[in-house]
């Protein structure tokens, strides 16, 4: 499981043998608040000699973006051997690969998500929010757990479905984009005037996609205090 603390940054290994795609996921991880690429290799074996170095230095890294198809071992091989060397980090399975008999070795080797390429951003991030859900969750539990803490950790790694259908006229680009904002401005809360101006859009506009967030869990939605007349609504992102 990952070491991070709460409020720390999640140090990420991105392993993938084409370099421009893997360019892009460590772009992708360094969009996302509290998420770092702290490096990324092209093959397995680069892999486990750099996760084994970071570890023995005192500055592990706490996840692994981990492509099925290397030019030396495969992914699954790399997660086995991660496991075996007791290193537990976590392992994000990024890949073009749909076998079922490649998922469920996956699930086996501890992989806790799968993200299929083509992914847009707004699913990656998602993967990478409910990691950080999970982790807050299981850390929560202290050092012991119930059943239905584990159940509640557990749930946090399924996706909420944010992005999954959205209403006629809404993008999942700019839904991402608002809630990234929300979540780097997590102690602060707008109203959809307010976050119109900073994002450039109509109020119009910010208030349907913030509607949307708060159906979908991912925005929370109460009165602003000290307004008269019509009663002024501010969001902010959800506290879980």
């Amino acid at each position: 499981m990952s070491t991070a603390q709460h409020g720390a940054t999640f140090k990420v290994l991105v392993v993938d043998d084409e370099p421009e795609t893997a360019r892009a996921h460590a772009t992708y991880v360094n969009r996302v608040p509290g998420f770092s690429a702290g490096a990324i290799v092209w093959d397995g074996q680069s892999a486990l000699q750099l996760l084994s170095a970071a570890e023995a230095e005192g500055d592990p890294f706490d996840l692994v973006l981990l492509d099925m198809t290397l030019p030396d071992l495969h992914g699954i091989d790399v997660a086995r051997r991660i496991r075996g060397r007791g290193l537990t980090l976590d392992i994000i399975a990024i890949t073009a690969v749909r076998d079922l008999a490649v998922v469920r070795s996956a699930v086996a080797t501890g992989i806790t998500q799968y993200l299929i390429k083509p992914f847009s951003f707004a699913a990656f991030s998602e993967k990478l929010e409910n990691h950080r859900l999970f982790i807050d969750s299981m850390r929560s539990a202290g050092g012991a757990t119930s059943q239905a803490a584990l159940d509640s950790a557990f749930a946090k790694l399924r996706s909420t479905g944010v992005a999954a259908e959205l209403p006629k006229g809404l993008i999942i680009e700019r839904l991402e984009q608002i809630r990234a904002h929300l979540a780097a401005e997590a102690q602060c809360a707008f109203s959809a005037t307010e976050l119109a101006e900073e994002l450039g859009m109509s109020r119009v506009t910010a208030r349907r996609y913030l509607e949307h967030l708060v159906d979908a869990n991912m925005a929370e939605k109460q009165p602003r205090s000290g307004t008269r007349g019509r009663p002024e609504y501010e969001y902010r992102a959800a506290q879980r």
